[in-house]
């Protein structure tokens, strides 16, 4: 005699799908509380699910047996022993979904803010160059100073220092605006290709965790007990009964033959993807080439100017006339901001030539 029983409610569904539609993007906060509070968030499903899935449901209704007997009244427990295999995997699955949006957000984090990083570093590297410039420029207004004191020199030539000042002092101002206006988090000091590499095996990992928690809807064993109680007449009827419940769906090999035709379909997804870290880390590279060629050729028109000033400066030699003089501090100034040009260009080349040697 088979008795009806409540159908267990269940949120598998809901949960792979919360575990899914969270990778979709990865925001950029803080990387640490960000995966705390994520992890935190994941770790409750889970576990809510679990209770769920292990704790047996409580049945009870009323039947009508087919055998002419009177109404029953029946009451038990039911269990599943998928249930519990599926409470262990749900739990696995969302520790490997934490992996993952930990090792999302690391790299994410690192590409977005890898233009604003170096270019921080060059800004600060100029600030030094400036620094550098504007000592040499007070030492060569001080000697005009004195030549001015001793008549050798004329106002206007002092005066043309001064501009040169100004606009050190100027270039000074604008590095620091641009330096405080940056905003670059702690990031992880692994090279981005560890980065994406550890993300691209936590993507598999997660996707092969949610295949395992639903392969467990092939099989089941149920097991049901309670007791059964005849309503009309209510006497001495009251019996004991008990259920076990074997099912396999037939679709099983076919199923998990297409779950793992998705994993792959699902890594060459990410591979593409616009927005994702794969495809975000080959844009990154590409720029960074890039920036590589635009400094190169920077460097080259710099060093041509160079050259220019240094021979003007060979040909005046030793200087005796005001007017020699006078295009010496000329010279001289401008070669003061050529080399914070060349100095800048320099850092940056070699800045992004390391880069790409370490993260690619």
């Amino acid at each position: 005699m088979r008795w009806s029983k409540a159908k267990p409610h269940t949120f598998q569904g809901k949960f792979c799908a919360v575990l899914t539609m969270a990778m979709l993007g990865i925001p950029a906060a803080n990387a640490g509380d960000d995966q705390q509070s994520y992890c935190k968030y994941v770790t409750q499903e889970a576990a809510a699910q679990r209770d769920l899935l292990l704790t047996p449901n409580a049945v009870a209704g009323v039947t009508q047996p087919n055998t002419g007997l009177p109404t029953q009244l029946v009451w038990g427990v039911s269990g599943s022993l998928s249930n519990v295999r599926k409470a262990e995997l749900t739990v696995d699955a969302a520790r490997k979904n934490c992996q993952l949006y930990g090792a999302s957000a690391s790299a994410q984090q690192a590409i977005q803010y890898a233009a604003a990083t170096l270019e921080k570093q060059a800004l600060e590297h100029r600030l030094e160059l400036i620094q550098t410039a504007s000592k040499s420029l007070d030492a060569l207004v001080t000697t005009t100073t004195k030549m001015l004191d001793a008549k050798n020199m004329t106002r206007p030539m002092a005066f043309a220092l001064q501009t040169t000042k100004i606009k050190l002092e100027a270039d000074r101002a604008d590095t620091q605006s641009k330096i405080a206006a940056i905003y670059t988090p702690q990031l992880s000091d692994k090279p981005l290709k560890e980065l994406v590499a550890e993300k691209q095996s936590s993507e598999v990992d997660e996707r092969r965790a949610l295949n395992k928690l639903n392969r467990q809807n092939d099989w089941d064993v149920a097991l049901s007990v309670g007791a059964h109680q005849q309503i009309n007449p209510l006497l001495g009827s009251q019996g004991a009964y008990g259920e076990v419940t074997v099912s396999y769906n037939l679709a099983s090999r076919a199923i998990n033959k297409h779950l793992d035709q998705a994993v792959d379909a699902y890594t060459d997804w990410k591979k593409v993807q616009e927005g994702d870290v794969i495809r975000n880390s080959a844009v990154l590279k590409q720029q960074v080439v890039n920036g590589v060629s635009v400094q190169d050729s920077r460097l080259q028109v710099l060093e041509q100017e160079q050259k220019q000033i240094e021979g003007n400066l060979q040909l005046l030699g030793a200087a005796d006339t005001t007017a020699a003089l006078d295009f010496r501090n000329q010279l001289t100034t401008a070669q003061l901001l050529l080399e914070i040009e060349i100095g800048d260009a320099t850092f940056r080349l070699d800045q992004l030539r390391e880069f790409l040697e370490r993260n690619f």
